[in-house]
């Protein structure tokens, strides 16, 4: 039998082996609240995520300037305020967003103080990604809330 010790430390998003989005991709999006820019979401060194200026449908999609391979997804929305149920989708391109292939499309129903924070990790295993694409509806039932996202990790 091999057995191994786990370390409890935390490790640094470097150590996870997240992808550096600054220099790997540029980011296109639907909408932008001034106060929440989308880095805050997608850097390991920025805090408070990312939120949109208006309600409904929004779209976050990254552009790499290569292809990547990836291993795993990590995505995490936070909502305090708005009982609401949200859907999102993610979804990836291997031939710069001409055609666009399914991930996951994910459901969660937001309501405080118990359930305030949907976090996802997925593990995959995609080759030539060239464009990968998170549509997120902030509020199936009336559609009045604004997306947001606390955070988008790729490795």
């Amino acid at each position: 039998m091999r057995k191994r010790i786990l370390s409890r430390t935390l490790h640094s998003p470097a150590e996870q082996g997240w992808l550096d989005l600054e220099s790997t991709a540029s980011v296109e999006i639907t909408s932008e609240d001034d106060a929440f820019p989308i880095e805050s979401a997608l850097l390991h060194r920025a805090k408070g995520g990312w939120r949109a200026a208006v309600p409904g449908i929004q779209t976050i999609r990254l552009i790499f300037d290569e292809p990547q391979k990836l291993r795993r997804i990590s995505v995490v929305f936070e909502e305090t305020e708005t009982k609401r149920t949200q859907e999102f989708t993610l979804r990836w391109s291997p031939d710069r967003g001409s055609s666009l292939r399914e991930i996951v499309r994910q459901q969660w129903n937001f309501s405080s103080p118990d359930a305030t924070r949907e976090t996802e990790d997925y593990t995959v295993d995609l080759s030539n990604v060239t464009v990968l694409d998170l549509t997120i509806e902030p509020d199936k039932e009336n559609g009045k809330a604004r997306a947001s996202l606390l955070s988008l990790r790729l490795a």
